[in-house]
């Protein structure tokens, strides 16, 4: 009798391998997610609004 070595792993182990991999991608994104929510950015108290005078403005052809 010859001894043949399998090389391929069998299905379900390889969808349960894949499912695992896109389950911990998905959960450290949203743990990124959720610590960036945290944190807390500061925002400009007043708007921020320039005039710009038409005398500046050159009109390009």
């Amino acid at each position: 009798m010859q001894f043949i070595k399998k090389t391929s792993s069998s299905r379900p182990n390889s969808i349960f391998k894949l499912g695992l991999k896109v389950s911990l991608g998905l959960g450290a994104i949203i743990i990124i997610i959720v610590l960036l929510n945290q944190i807390d950015f500061p925002a400009p108290n007043k708007e921020i609004e320039k005039i710009v005078p038409n005398e500046k403005l050159k009109v390009v052809k």
